[in-house]
Order: structure tokens, then sequence, then C-alpha cells
């Protein structure tokens, strides 16, 4: 090109993007969300893996919505119990449209000529008195739910006594909620023919008294042997299951247990096995811990 050219000079410039292209830096901020999300949904799942049904359904229980009325109102209805019509604002409310529409059936004569209605005092009270016991005796089922499931979890967050848990066998009976300490081969909880209990023995008791505290029932205790191996009943079973309960008694009135507490301290030897189909099982030396059912106290008119 010659120096004298009349062609005009052209500049080009180049713009340089410093950060993260078109988008800059915001890919980095969504990547951090999504690893955190995941991070929480595989630590959520690893903690749903590793909880046991007991603790699933208490924290199912906890997080359960309370019952709510619908209204605020103490008679359930914005008119207050009352109703607009010609009975006046302080009528019956809907009990007189039901008379109205379902008028008294008439009434019944007896033998002497007086009148007398179906249904009296005494069904009302009769109906009353059973739905008390029903409430009570719900109560009284949630209480013994209640109660095993706390043992059950105590057995599984203490170190010392996940190792015997195989040795509690808790369950519902029509006498009440019973605990059971068993033997197994080789940890047995008593020295054979012996009364007193060994270590194991006694951190399970300790256990089992911290729920017979939670709850206000009487407890039964009774001792089993296992028939020996020539299958005959020692004659000496009698008295040793009779012993091994009454210790029983005396470490749980030790560890708190209140002595008005205990109704009934008996002595089965074999004649009550757990495994029936294998009376020399070592499962069937246990002792038997029972909170019984109680009879519902009712109002003193009743």
């Amino acid at each position: 090109m010659a120096l004298g050219s009349d062609q005009p000079i052209m500049i080009k410039k180049v713009k340089k993007v410093v950060g993260g292209g078109h988008h800059g830096g915001a890919w980095k901020v969504a990547y951090a969300d999504f690893v955190t999300a995941m991070m929480a949904f595989f630590l959520l799942m690893w903690l749903i893996n590793t909880t046991s049904p007991e603790q699933k359904r208490g924290i199912a229980d906890y997080f359960a919505p309370a019952s709510v009325a619908e209204t605020t109102s103490g008679s359930g209805g914005i008119l207050g119990g009352t109703a607009l019509g010609d009975d006046g604002a302080k009528s019956s409310g809907s009990m007189s449209s039901v008379e109205q529409m379902n008028p008294e059936s008439p009434a019944q004569t007896d033998a002497t000529g007086q009148s007398e209605t179906s249904g009296g005092a005494g069904d009302l009270d009769s109906a009353s008195e059973a739905a008390l016991r029903k409430e009570l005796a719900a109560r009284e089922e949630a209480a013994f739910t209640s109660a095993a499931q706390s043992l059950r979890q105590a057995l599984q967050e203490m170190p010392e006594l996940a190792e015997l848990s195989k040795q509690i066998i808790i369950d519902q009976t029509p006498e009440g909620l019973r605990i059971q300490l068993v033997d197994q081969e080789g940890r047995s909880m008593f020295k054979d023919g012996a009364a007193m209990p060994n270590d194991r023995a006694r951190i399970l008791l300790r256990a089992v008294s911290r729920i017979i505290n939670m709850l206000p029932n009487r407890i039964s205790i009774s001792g089993h042997t296992s028939i020996s191996p020539n299958g005959r009943t020692q004659g000496s079973d009698w008295a040793l299951s009779s012993a091994r309960a009454d210790v029983a008694r005396q470490l749980l009135q030790g560890a708190g247990v209140s002595a008005d507490r205990v109704y009934q301290v008996s002595g089965k030897a074999n004649s009550d096995p757990l495994f029936p189909d294998d009376p020399m099982l070592a499962g069937n030396r246990r002792i038997s811990i029972i909170l019984l059912r109680e009879a519902p106290v009712l109002p003193p008119d009743r």
C-alpha cells in the first residue's frame, strides 16, 4: 500500500470478558444449592433407614396435629345453642326441630295404670357408666403402649442394655402389661439352682423398675423354671422359683418401686412354660412381671 493512499484506516477493538462468560459466577451458587439439597436428601434417607419402627411412630406422633374444634362457640354453633323461630331466642335450639319432626312416642302404661316412658334415668346412668369404663380402659391401654415403647427405646439407647435386649420380652395379656426376663443358652440370669441373680439380671430389673414407676398399676411377680433333662419336675423347683420371684421383688423395691404396689409374688416352677413344645429350653427359665389392669375407679354416686 502506498503511503499516499486515501483508503481509511480501520481500528478493531477487542473486549475481554472477565468472570464466567455470559453467566458470570451464578452457576456456582446454583450448583452449591443442588449439592446441599442432595446432601440433605441422603442424610434423611440414612436417618429413616437407621431408626426403628417405634422411633418412627414416636416422631409421627410428635408431629401429628392435635384435634381442634371447628368452631369457637362453646355450644358448637354460631347461635350459641339457640334457634331463630317462634319459640324465642332462648329456645331449645335443634331439639325443638327434632321434636317437631319426630313426635314423642306415646307413653306406655304399666299394670297400675301409671304412665312410664321408654328408657329412664337408669338407662342413662348405665350408658354413661359404660362409656366411662371404656374411656378409662382406653387410657390404660395407651399408657401400657407408651410404657412398652419407652422400655424398648431405653434398651436400644443405653449401651449396657442393648446387649441384653434379647432377654426381655414385652407383651400385653388380659391381665395387663407383661415384662419377662428370660434366660438364653449360655446367658442365664441366675446360677444353676441358686436364687440370687447375677449382674445381668440386676441391670435388667433396674431398667424395668423405671417403667413400673411411670404407671400407678399394681404388679404381680412370678418365677419360672424349666424341666430337668430327665423330664421330671424337681421338688425344689417350687421353692426355687418362689425364691427367685421374691428376690426380684426386693431388687425392684430397692430401685424405688413402692411396697404397696406389689400385689402378688409366686413361684410356678415349670407348670407354665414359655415354650410348651420344648419345656427344657433355657427360655422357660424366667421372671415374669405383670402391671395389672386395674378396675376403673368410678365416682361415688355410680
